[in-house]
């Protein structure tokens, strides 16, 4: 008989002093792994968060151009309260973010520019599992990651970027995605949880547009359902997972 228990996650590596973020959206990192982050920070890492948007297309009632500043300005804060201190947006359009070369350059650009051993990044899978279907902005900058990585490594693809003065980066060990319905690796989210509720926190425009529910309740509650979910396949412990690629 066929045994399905999944296996269990394993921590992840943690021989690494620098760290690159590149997602779609604000907010997709704090619903993502900001607890682990938050851990991450705290004993002394780098990490830079880099976004392919503004979100400016994310709240229904307000106009893209007002939007884009405001959600900007929550992503901002919501980096600082784990410990990030550089935030930056490529000017892709929200929603409809296309996966192909000018998206690979822009993200090969910013590895070459802040050299990171990990690069992290969102499910880039067409579902979340049990159905749930992923969204092409997140797909994209999923993938475009995967393939920018090497990207940055190779002097003969962009060269341009050389010629900016950004040189080639092989020094990428791992790319981790969060969210991931195949995760293999994770860290413990107890560490770093109360800082992961204060950053989702400041997408505060963003949660009164979702939700009808208190905003720090609905945060805390979302991420306590997604990190105890983790924790079967952890030793009993609530986690950040993350689907690990090594290179």
């Amino acid at each position: 008989m066929t045994d399905h228990t999944p296996a269990p996650l394993r921590p992840m590596p943690d021989d690494w002093r620098r760290a690159l973020a590149v997602v779609a959206h604000p907010d997709d990192l704090e619903y993502g792994c900001s607890a682990a982050v938050a851990s991450w920070t705290a004993d002394g890492r780098q990490i830079t968060y880099v976004l392919a948007t503004r979100g400016e297309a994310g709240i229904d009632t307000l106009p893209p151009e007002r939007a884009g500043t405001l959600r900007e300005s929550e992503q901002r804060a919501a980096a600082a309260a784990v410990g990030v201190p550089t935030v930056e947006f490529l000017d892709h359009r929200d929603g409809v973010i296309e996966y192909g070369v000018a998206l690979r350059r822009d993200i090969a650009a910013a590895v070459r520019r802040h050299r990171p051993e990990l690069v992290l990044t969102l499910n880039h899978r067409d579902t979340w599992g049990h159905g749930a279907w992923n969204t092409p902005d997140h797909v994209a900058v999923g993938r475009a990651v995967l393939d920018a990585v090497a990207d940055a490594g190779n002097r003969w693809i962009f060269p341009g970027l050389t010629r900016q003065g950004l040189r080639p980066w092989n020094g990428v060990r791992w790319v981790a995605a969060a969210n991931s319905p195949a995760p293999t690796h994770a860290v413990p989210a107890g560490p770093g949880f109360e800082q992961a509720v204060r950053s989702l926190l400041h997408h505060r425009a963003y949660l009164e547009a979702l939700t009808d529910e208190d905003p720090e309740t609905y945060a805390r509650r979302f991420l306590a359902d997604s990190t105890h979910a983790h924790a079967p396949r952890f030793g009993g412990r609530p986690a950040v997972a993350f689907e690990l690629f090594g290179r």
